[in-house]
């Protein structure tokens, strides 16, 4: 995977922690070799990226530790909750998947308490690509657990893009082999799990729409957990207007609106300055209706041309001949994933799916 994590990411892995896992480690091991394990960890340790760091403390272990595998993972065990950091524990879950592969039932117990200090969410997808239907088998388990981290773990465990990791391409192909377990956690009662299953349902729309349509148009929205996982599983396809999602959301009618004042100022910036976006709503319409407001830049590339990206804004109920006043501020400025060049940059107000209104900014040469 790539790691384009900025240099405070990936300071959680510093010298300092390494000494903090050093002393933690030694105080639940006594004949641990900390000054071995602190050598091996720090060699080389300002290039590496924070997942690199990750996997060196893993590795640094598995290193100076002369136990075997499951004698480690008593050591791991007692470990587990005195590290300082929820994220700083991934390398546990790590060391499971490194050096556990051929244990397959000791390591599903170790990924199930782990988890439960950060998260087994890599992890686990090794387990996955060696024994698709055995892991899954233990995932529907999980799906079930009274612990919402292990809960969330069969969801998120299984997503099919799961960011930082490869892609589950059985899984991509094939969303049903993971339909019980979503079901199971449709209505979850952690935000924590539903955060997960409606991002797990978002990625199967970029291969599989209709399936993800038809399967949350059969669950009744009355409970507001499904009613919340639905809306964000269908974000992807709300920002492209596609019609069955915003009939799900009460949002299929052409909105009946006119759109008032609508500004980008100011008019011209440079690369790093904010827009402010804003304007009024009307509603033209006898009965209150339900709107999803979004807004599209069109941004401009190297070649000249224009790629749009939907950004959401608000979706509410407007009564008749209500107005609302909507502003949003955008920061413009470099990501790892956008590139900014000069130009005019088109602002389209979508409302239930249409383009309504447009204006633009000029982005300057830097």
């Amino acid at each position: 995977m790539t790691d384009q994590s900025a240099p405070a990411l990936k300071e959680i892995f510093n010298v300092e922690r390494l000494q903090h896992i050093a002393s933690e480690m030694s105080a639940v091991y006594p004949a641990f070799d900390a000054k071995g394990f602190l050598k091996h960890a720090q060699a080389g340790l300002a290039e590496l990226s924070v997942l690199q760091r990750m996997a060196r403390v893993s590795e640094s272990l598995h290193a100076v530790v002369p136990l075997d595998y499951p004698q480690t993972l008593e050591r791991l065990y007692a470990l587990a909750p005195r590290l300082n950091s929820s994220f700083v524990s991934l390398f546990l879950p790590h060391y499971v998947a490194s050096y556990g592969l051929d244990d397959f039932e000791r390591s599903m117990a170790a990924l199930k308490f782990f988890t439960t200090f950060g998260s087994a969410e890599f992890a686990i997808r090794p387990f996955l690509l060696r024994d698709l239907p055995r892991t899954l088998a233990v995932l529907q388990t999980w799906s079930l657990d009274a612990n919402d981290h292990v809960r969330r773990l069969a969801s998120e465990g299984s997503r099919p893009r799961l960011p930082w990791s490869f892609r589950l391409a059985e899984v991509q192909a094939n969303p049903e082999l993971c339909a019980s377990i979503l079901d199971n956690l449709k209505a979850d009662p952690s935000l924590y799990v539903r955060k997960s299953v409606a991002n797990h349902l978002n990625d199967i729309t970029k291969d599989h729409p209709d399936w993800v349509l038809t399967l949350i148009e059969g669950w009744s929205l009355d409970n507001p957990h499904t009613a919340w996982i639905a809306r964000h599983a269908l974000r992807s396809l709300i920002k492209q207007g596609n019609t069955r999602a915003l009939t799900i959301m009460g949002a299929g009618a052409k909105a009946e609106v006119k759109i008032h004042q609508l500004s980008v100022t100011p008019a011209v910036i440079n690369l790093g300055e904010r827009i402010s976006l804003s304007f009024n709503l009307e509603s033209t319409a006898d009965t209150a209706q339900k709107l999803v407001v979004d807004y599209a830049i069109d941004y401009v590339k190297s070649a000249g041309h224009s790629a749009k990206k939907v950004f959401k804004l608000k979706a509410f109920t407007l009564g008749a001949g209500e107005q609302q006043s909507i502003r949003r501020e955008q920061h413009i400025r470099e990501l790892t994933t956008r590139k900014h060049y000069p130009g005019k940059h088109a602002v389209h107000v979508l409302v239930n799916g249409e383009k309504l209104a447009s204006a633009e900014f000029e982005l300057l040469k830097p």
